[in-house]
């Protein structure tokens, strides 16, 4: 090596340290404090909406290609709870505050969603030949559909930085 890149990269290290103790000195969070989200009780969750993404996409995708016809609403909300499920899990593991943020947003909206589609099934069950993952408020699913968006919004409000 020489004494160029060896300067350089001893610069370059000192750099990174100078911003690493400027964004700290500023609030912001450093790469470790990011998955924060993920950590401790927040791993129950990361696993259970990791099953639940695989589940519902799977199966979706079963239904949608070889059986659309049949219940075509019923297949496409599976498919939209699949992608919801995903992305609150890519964001718990993501971590840090606009992740948390995202990931508080989506948790309502699954939680409006399985109480939108477990009423509607109740209500109307005609609407629905098939079943979804949030038919009868998640009961096909031992009912952590409804259980889960709930406790994933008390973690995320718990977990929030001061």
């Amino acid at each position: 090596m020489t004494e160029d890149s060896a300067a350089g990269k001893a610069a370059e290290q000192a750099t990174g340290k100078a911003t690493g103790e400027a964004e700290k000195a500023a609030g912001k969070p450093e790469s470790a404090a990011r998955t924060g989200l993920g950590q401790g009780p927040g791993r129950l969750l990361v696993m259970l909406y990791g099953v639940f993404t695989v589940a519902a996409a799977s199966r979706s995708i079963y239904q949608l290609i070889a059986q659309y016809q049949e219940a075509p609403l019923a297949y496409i909300l599976s498919a939209v709870s699949a992608a919801v499920y995903a992305f609150i899990t890519v964001s718990l593991v993501r971590g840090g505050e606009g992740a948390r943020k995202a990931a508080m947003v989506c948790c309502a909206l699954e939680l409006l969603g399985v109480l939108t589609v477990g009423t509607w099934t109740l209500a109307d069950p005609s609407a629905f030949p098939d079943q979804t993952v949030w038919s009868d408020y998640g009961m096909g699913y031992l009912f952590i559909p409804i259980f889960l968006p709930v406790t994933g919004l008390l973690w995320l409000r718990r977990s929030r930085r001061g």
